[in-house]
Parts: C-alpha cells; sequence; structure tokens
C-alpha cells in the first residue's frame, strides 16, 4: 500500500511543478497546497505547518507517510514511495 502523500508548493516554483509531474507520472495520488495562492490567516497558518516540518520554510516540502523530503528529490521521493 502506498503512503499518504502531502505536498507544500508555491505555485510558481520550478522544483514544485516537477515535483507534482513526477508523482503525476507514476500514478501516485497525493495532496498539495499551492502556500502562495492563500491569502491572509490562511496562508499565515500553512506557513507554521510547514515550519514544523521545515523549520527553513522552503518548497517544495513533501511529506510521504512519516517521512519528510525537503526539496524535490527524485530518488529520495522513490524510495519513500517504494517505487
Amino acid at each position: 500500500m502506498t503512503p499518504s502523500v502531502k505536498l507544500y508548493t508555491l505555485s510558481t516554483c520550478s522544483h514544485c511543478k516537477a515535483a507534482k509531474k513526477f508523482l503525476d507520472n507514476c500514478g501516485v495520488k497525493y495532496e498539495f497546497q499551492d502556500v502562495d495562492l492563500c491569502s491572509g490567516e490562511e496562508q499565515s497558518a500553512l506557513l507554521e505547518e510547514v515550519k514544523k516540518f521545515n523549520p527553513g520554510c522552503t518548497f517544495p516540502t513533501i511529506i510521504i507517510g512519516n517521512k519528510i523530503i525537503i526539496g524535490f528529490r527524485e530518488q529520495v521521493v522513490r524510495e519513500a514511495l517504494g517505487l
């Protein structure tokens, strides 16, 4: 069974787009939040959430099961997904 996958991304980030495209091409279901498209309190809350996983608050922040991956590193993502 594939672990749950959640991404915190920016809509303009090329690395974030590459991560989504990779997961799409692998047929992996995932949830994502483009933090920059949220506003006000919702954006602030999301940034605090990201900081819990990634204190540097960089994007993409990828959570696969209980593994946190900072940035799009294809091989690390493959391993976390068991691909």
